[in-house]
């Protein structure tokens, strides 16, 4: 049975609704394999963001060593966070940027290409992996490999099953995500589109070396989720799914106006099973509602949330 984890309602049918539709030969809305793309976003749509994104834990605790190392980065945001473990200010930072005031984000974002600057990327490949062997959810009981939603994971599967192509589009860091979406999600890492530092090709002698440097190549959210997914892709999706503002230019570039499009955008409402909250996607759901697009309820239309946790 695709979708177990989901229950019977409105977002189930309309997911396989549209499954069938598009992959029925001959019927009015079928389309060919090859344009069927689906991108989904990454934190808080297939894996838990709250109380902060699985990316920032991984990032302030190599703020806080250097905090450690240099104690005049203690009273400068975003090490001072870091440093003294606030979790509200680092969250707050993704919040606010969802309302469209990037400041601290940009102190976060500054800190971030300083604190794995010359890093090669293989270094970088293993500090991640690492980080998910020993690293667990603050508040949940759960290690974060744990963390990634099981009926998300389901509907990867359903749609690979039936002919689609599926990528990540997340403002996340794109060689933070793609070491672990393979084993987690089924994705494999040329299908991981995201936020970048820049690289620097690094000749040294017999062997060469791709290193990050300590500036920004390119920020994946909001307008720039359609450029990063138009540039690496060549086509518009016919099913995307996210959970903020942040993915309203995502959710509103799938398909056209010859093509059956399905966007999903899923409510954390589920404050038992993990949390419940709008904060950050009061526009992307008042979008919804205006344009009819089929919002997920964590807690009515998820039958389990995350893979061994129970329902």
């Amino acid at each position: 049975m695709p979708l177990e984890s989901w229950r019977d309602g409105t977002a189930r049918s309309a997911i396989t609704d549209f499954v069938d539709r598009v992959t029925t030969q001959g019927g009015p809305d079928f389309v060919e394999p090859a344009a069927r793309v689906a991108v989904f976003d990454n934190d808080g749509t297939l894996w838990c963001e709250k109380p902060m994104p699985i990316q920032l834990d991984f990032t302030i605790q190599r703020l806080g060593e250097m905090a450690e190392e240099d104690p005049s980065l203690r009273d400068e945001q975003p090490f001072k966070a870091a440093w003294e473990k606030d979790v509200h200010w680092l969250g707050a930072a993704m919040v606010k940027h969802y309302h469209g005031d990037d400041g601290d984000l940009h102190l976060l974002m500054g800190a971030v290409t300083r604190a794995f600057d010359a890093v090669t990327v293989e270094e970088y490949d293993a500090r991640v992996l690492s980080f998910f062997d020993r690293a667990s959810h603050p508040t949940l009981g759960l290690p974060y490999r744990g963390c990634a939603y099981q009926p998300m994971v389901e509907l990867l599967e359903h749609l690979e099953e039936h002919g689609f192509t599926t990528y990540i589009a997340s403002g996340g860091d794109r060689d933070f995500m793609r070491p672990v979406a393979g084993d987690l999600y089924g994705v494999p890492p040329e299908r991981v589109i995201g936020s970048a530092l820049g690289l620097t090709y690094v000749p040294t002698g017999p062997t060469t070396s791709l290193v990050y440097k300590a500036a920004m190549d390119f920020f994946d959210d909001g307008p720039e989720k359609p450029v990063r997914i138009w540039s690496r892709i060549g086509r518009r999706p016919i099913l995307s799914v996210g959970n903020s503002n942040g993915d309203l230019p995502m959710l509103a570039f799938g398909g056209t106006a010859e093509t059956s499009t399905l966007r999903l955008l899923l409510l954390h409402d589920d404050d038992e099973r993990e949390f419940d909250y709008v904060a950050g996607a009061e526009q992307a759901l008042e979008t919804a509602r205006q344009q009819d697009w089929t919002v997920i309820s964590m807690k009515d239309d998820w039958a389990e949330v995350f893979a061994g946790a129970g329902p």
